[in-house]
């Protein structure tokens, strides 16, 4: 899908509030630990040292997005990734992240990066 440019306001809205929802590190540590598989909030919870109660105010903010999906199963309720290209996005970050280190490494050294 080509984004409209220029970005009507309403879009540029959306993509502001996605990036806010994904703005937040454990949420990054909550959709990494989702890459292997549904997860029950108390083994999230247990995985990132963190209390249930918080893993799951950010499960719901995700939800929220469209970024995670739930589905009960009998007393437990699994939460999976909805949206797989938040992966993508993150990828491409990590990109743009090892970039960035490696002409701040080139200045230090004093290197030329072409």
């Amino acid at each position: 899908m080509a984004i409209p440019h220029p970005i009507p306001d309403p879009l540029a809205d959306l993509i502001a509030e996605r990036f806010k929802v994904l703005g937040e590190p454990m949420r990054i540590r909550i959709l990494d630990q989702l890459r292997d598989g549904p997860r029950a909030v108390g083994v999230l919870a247990e995985a990132l040292g963190s209390s249930q109660q918080n893993v799951s105010k950010h499960l719901a903010l995700l939800h929220g997005a469209g970024i995670v999906s739930r589905e009960r199963h009998g007393n437990a309720v699994l939460h999976s990734i909805a949206d797989e290209s938040v992966f993508e996005m993150c990828e491409h970050v990590c990109g743009g992240i090892e970039r960035h280190l490696a002409e701040l490494q080139s200045l230090v050294s004093g290197e030329v990066i072409r």
